[in-house]
């Protein structure tokens, strides 16, 4: 009995010094590819094994790892999607996330339903991965008070005020969030895009969608891109994949700066941006 629980705990001390081995060798920005970064359709092939993290390693490294790390925490308590649910004058009020949501140990949202939507998903992705890449620091009163998803009272925070209010507002909010209010990332190309990315798509419906994006990829010599956000299609949170013939054009940004949650000064006046029109070469 000594032995196996000598084992088990040589083991655990062996995985755990391994997970800070590879997260200490994944602390930085993300790289650009060379060109557009072509995934294989069948490395996207949804199963009980499948993995988003084990899919990113495969073409990433950087801080995006973290990312989709997150992804899998996320899609592990809602295997069925969740549901997909919008409604600001609901009983209760939509979600935009299905769970209690904490970032370093502080609430940033107890969820009123077990539902989500898309810029719920694609915020929660980053708050997640924030939990990972500092999860040895605390936030302050000010900066908890930015990150909110609720208002203290547990009502809805509304569309434009501070940080979650920014990155879901219609446009480009993960644009406006990440780069133009608190400096945490930087604008990306198109052509530069990696598995990780966050990406603000605006349909040629009209309508827009807020995702984490996973690549570009070829069906029948189809474009087409795959993501993972909450959609109606997938009844909430899951990969997706769609034609960029629906596509109008996309804003994508990256997570370059984390550390710059403990430190900035949220603006007053936003830069905003255009989006990017896909030309594939």
């Amino acid at each position: 009995m000594k032995k196996q629980t000598l084992l088990f705990l040589a083991l655990l001390l062996y995985f755990t010094s391994f997970s800070q081995e590879t997260k200490k060798a994944n602390l930085f920005p993300s790289q650009n590819p060379s060109k557009f970064l072509f995934i294989n359709p069948d490395d996207l092939k949804i199963d009980s094994s499948f993995s988003y993290k084990k899919f990113g390693e495969k073409y990433i490294t950087g801080y995006n790892s973290f990312i989709l790390e997150a992804i899998d925490k996320i899609q592990a308590k809602f295997p069925d999607g969740g549901g997909y649910f919008t409604g600001i004058k609901a009983i209760p009020a939509e979600s935009p996330i299905g769970y209690d949501l904490h970032l370093l140990g502080k609430e940033i949202i107890k969820a009123p339903r077990t539902t989500s939507y898309c810029s719920g998903a694609s915020y929660t992705a980053f708050i997640e991965s924030l939990n990972i890449l500092l999860a040895d620091n605390t936030l302050t009163q000010t900066q908890h008070e930015l990150m909110r998803m609720q208002e203290p009272d547990g009502s809805r925070r509304n569309d434009g005020i501070k940080f979650w209010g920014i990155w879901n507002a219609d446009g480009y909010g993960s644009f406006d969030a990440l780069v133009s209010y608190a400096e945490m990332g930087e604008k990306i190309k198109p052509e530069n895009a990696i598995p990780g990315d966050f990406m603000n798509i605006s349909w040629k419906s009209g309508i827009g969608h807020s995702v984490v994006f996973l690549g570009w990829l070829k069906i029948n010599d189809i474009p087409h891109v795959a993501y993972w956000s909450s959609q109606k299609s997938t009844n909430g949170l899951s990969l997706d994949i769609v034609k960029l013939e629906r596509i109008n054009n996309v804003s994508i940004v990256r997570l370059t700066k984390p550390e710059n949650i403990f430190q900035f000064i949220p603006k007053t006046e936003l830069t905003h941006t255009q989006g990017d029109v896909i030309v594939f070469p």
